[in-house]
């Protein structure tokens, strides 16, 4: 017999893990689906319900001409001037976005 103490084992569970358990979280080869058009699918989605919650907020009629013949109000073509405004707030992200990318292209080449 020998003298030194008993191994401790750390073990959250006190191995009463089954085997099928113990397997469950190793990989299975396949490649993990890409999830970005959800993604972005959904912040579109958010994007128009925030548009559409802004246009709730703002008490005031707004008016808005297109073309000379073609004019949409905010209190009577809510959906059309709901779509002005998520048009134009995506303009400006699809800006800032481009920027960013031709930015980044230009401080490689210029590192280069």
């Amino acid at each position: 017999m020998s003298n030194s103490p008993k191994k401790t084992v750390w073990s959250l569970q006190d191995n009463k893990r089954t085997e099928d358990q113990r397997n469950a979280f190793k990989p299975t080869g396949k490649k993990p689906k890409n999830k970005m058009f959800q993604y972005i699918l959904v912040a579109l989605l958010v994007l128009f319900v925030l548009s559409f919650l802004l246009l709730q907020i703002y008490e005031e009629t707004l008016e808005t001409c297109i073309t000379d013949t073609f004019c949409i109000n905010s209190k009577e073509n809510v959906l059309l001037y709901t779509v002005y405004i998520f048009s134009n707030i995506l303009i400006v992200v699809l800006s800032i976005v481009g920027a960013y990318a031709i930015g980044k292209k230009l401080a490689t080449f210029i590192k280069v």
